[in-house]
């Protein structure tokens, strides 16, 4: 069984400033999409804040 969560990756990734072109999934695939909502969640929530800021 698989306990990965591409989805968290995603996230966890955006929150350590990886970039979304890091996605290790194969690109078309679900693991892909999800990893790449997750980063986007968090990136959009960071870059929401820094704008906030400034």
């Amino acid at each position: 069984m698989n306990d990965r969560d591409p989805f968290a990756e995603g996230e966890r990734a955006a929150r350590d400033n990886i970039p979304a072109e890091a996605n290790p999934y194969l690109n078309g695939s679900d693991e892909h999409a999800l990893w790449a909502a997750g980063h986007a969640k968090i990136a959009s929530t960071i870059e929401a804040r820094e704008t906030e800021g400034s």
